[in-house]
């Protein structure tokens, strides 16, 4: 199966969270509301430091994906 590199989620216990999956290395969860990430990988301290560089990034793409989504539903 292919995944695609992120997918919206979404849990009524949690009415006023946004939450968007990443599903590449490094997996996680991030709230967008107040951008709390849960990472579903563990890491060594070589990873971390690599992930500190990519975070924003990654922070950055998941409010892109989820902005695009919420435009293709407006549309429909």
């Amino acid at each position: 199966m292919n995944l695609p590199k992120f997918l919206m989620g979404d849990n009524t216990d949690c009415p006023n969270d946004i939450f968007v999956l990443h599903t590449e290395f490094p997996r996680f969860l991030i709230n967008l509301v107040d951008d709390e990430i849960e990472w579903l990988e563990d890491f060594d301290n070589a990873d971390q430091e690599e992930l500190e560089v990519q975070v924003a990034t990654l922070i950055e793409e998941a409010s892109e994906f989820y902005d695009r989504e919420m435009k293709r539903y407006e549309q429909e």
